[in-house]
């Protein structure tokens, strides 16, 4: 489907009124950065960015998902999507106990040949293919689908307003570099217990959850198209060699090499 926003889709589209294992379209955002409000299914999500990214945000956690990766989401799950502009992506609705996917909501790397399967059964529902050939295929991805590794590209968020206020501040201005003691004051509390917070909250501490935002950011900016050298501008650090140190600490690879894997 091209052209059309998210909403419209998925208004036209109740995934869980189709019969079968599973269900897929494919979706093409010819526009700008595009937002699905929350919402949930009675079958399992698979979200997979073909080209561009996405971030999905469901109870306590904020997930994202560069190009020719994808984010499940069980069913059940009340989330929301936010799609980067000129986007192309594949939903793949799973129905419940045919499979055996993760429990909990989390990243997937694609591998080319599961790629290429959820595309064609997109294909296949869209011209009516028969029921037998596309039940044959579903069931061959829906066995590959179980095999794919999980990748770790989630923040940690809370419920509790004052680090909701503060994770809203830093994903609006990620180059915001106050100290846990500065944003102690912001918040009305004192740097230790703010600390003492963060750690009860996401099990992190405060750099290390300010890392991940920033990996989450600079992903989500990376995927739109921006530059490395921009990006680790836009985020506040010192340089491009500081930014790409941090970026292959956390995922293990420069995002040059990162983003040619998913050409």
């Amino acid at each position: 489907m091209r052209n059309k926003s998210l909403v419209s889709i998925l208004r036209e589209l109740d995934p869980d009124q189709v019969s079968g294992p599973a269900c897929a379209i494919r979706i093409y955002l010819n526009q700008a950065e595009s937002e699905l409000p929350v919402h949930h299914h009675r079958k399992g999500q698979l979200i997979l960015a073909l080209q561009g990214g996405l971030t999905c945000k469901v109870p306590g956690s904020l997930w994202m998902v560069p190009p020719l990766s994808a984010v499940w989401i069980p069913g059940g799950m009340p989330h929301s999507s936010r799609v980067t502009s000129n986007a192309q992506i594949c939903f793949l609705f799973v129905e419940p106990r045919t499979a055996k996917m993760p429990t909990e909501c989390c990243t997937l790397s694609i591998s080319s040949l599961v790629r290429e399967m959820i595309q064609h059964v997109a294909d296949l529902m869209r011209a009516h293919d028969t029921r037998d050939h596309t039940s044959r295929m579903v069931r061959v991805l829906l066995d590959e689908l179980t095999r794919m590794p999980v990748e770790n590209l989630h923040l940690p968020i809370s419920s509790n307003r004052r680090l909701q206020r503060i994770a809203d501040t830093l994903t609006a201005t990620p180059a915001d570099r106050r100290t846990v003691e500065e944003w102690g004051k912001y918040v009305a509390m004192s740097g230790r217990s703010l600390t003492r917070l963060i750690m009860k909250e996401t099990g992190m501490t405060f750099g290390q959850w300010r890392q991940q935002l920033h990996l989450i950011v600079a992903l989500h900016r990376l995927s739109e198209g921006a530059s490395v050298q921009q990006v680790s501008s836009d985020i506040g650090y010192e340089s491009v060699t500081a930014f790409i140190t941090m970026f292959k600490k956390a995922l293990g690879i420069t995002p040059a090499r990162y983003f040619a894997k998913r050409i």
